[in-house]
């Protein structure tokens, strides 16, 4: 259990983005992703400066093209709300290819898109350049409530457990007969769903007695993040970690002052 978990999204590496502290690129992601959020969609711009920022990010971190995209597929949900909604909003209404389209939603499912786009970009860039045992260590750092870290710390260990327990209940429910596809079986999935539900908080009540019972305290120590956890971002790193940040927000104003 003290050794450290890769995510799925994580890309072993050795460029300037992985040795960046992960509390900087935490900072860094939220002040991006504010910065496009507050961008007007009316100006179209600005997006093409924020993804060319991204884009160099890749290059800087060595991620190519053909990991990120499918990974993005993940805001495919939103991308069929943006569709419905030119068809669905009001107002001053324009013809395209024979279909009447509202403005006003156009510029909505824009900026949906747009922003979705970006935000998933940004977020899977700090995934694949930051190790899962890096962002409890890189939370507490950032002043978070002992008891949230813990709470991620304790998922992260715990997750490949979990995933091993849905593993283990799939197989037995196969091995007597049952057909996971088959909709006639959705309340067998619905049931193996709750027993899984029932077991998990168990055993998180045995974790955490026994976590009581060696001095738990509220907050897990620093050593319990891992060995390889990076060391805390100094001020030249903090100043190389907000550029990217520093960029959005200057593109943001600028977009706002143009409009």
């Amino acid at each position: 259990m003290g050794a450290g978990h890769a995510h799925p999204l994580y890309r072993d590496g050795n460029s300037a983005l992985h040795r960046t502290a992960p509390e900087a690129k935490i900072v860094c992601l939220v002040i991006f992703v504010v910065a496009v959020v507050a961008t007007p969609r009316e100006t179209f711009w600005p997006y093409a400066v924020y993804a060319a920022i991204i884009v160099a990010l890749w290059l800087v971190a060595r991620i190519p093209l053909r990991w990120v995209l499918p990974r993005m597929l993940i805001e495919a949900p939103f991308l069929i709300l943006a569709v419905l909604l030119p068809f669905s909003e009001g107002g001053e209404r324009i013809h395209v290819a024979g279909l009447h389209l509202s403005v006003a939603g156009l510029y909505a499912a824009w900026g949906i898109v747009i922003k979705g786009t970006l935000g998933v970009a940004a977020s899977l860039t700090l995934a694949a350049t930051t190790a899962t045992s890096e962002l409890p260590l890189a939370l507490s750092r950032l002043g978070v409530p002992g008891l949230v870290v813990s709470m991620l710390t304790l998922m992260i260990r715990y997750i490949d457990v979990l995933a091993g327990e849905v593993s283990r209940m799939r197989m037995a429910r196969i091995s007597r007969g049952d057909s996971p596809r088959g909709l006639h079986q959705a309340g067998a999935i619905a049931k193996g769903v709750g027993a899984l539900f029932l077991r998990s908080y168990e055993r998180g009540e045995r974790v955490h007695l026994a976590m009581l019972s060696r001095g738990y305290g509220g907050r897990v120590p620093a050593l319990a993040f891992g060995a390889g956890s990076s060391v805390a971002a100094g001020g030249r790193q903090w100043l190389l970690a907000m550029l990217p940040a520093a960029a959005a927000v200057l593109v943001a104003a600028s977009a706002w002052v143009l409009k």
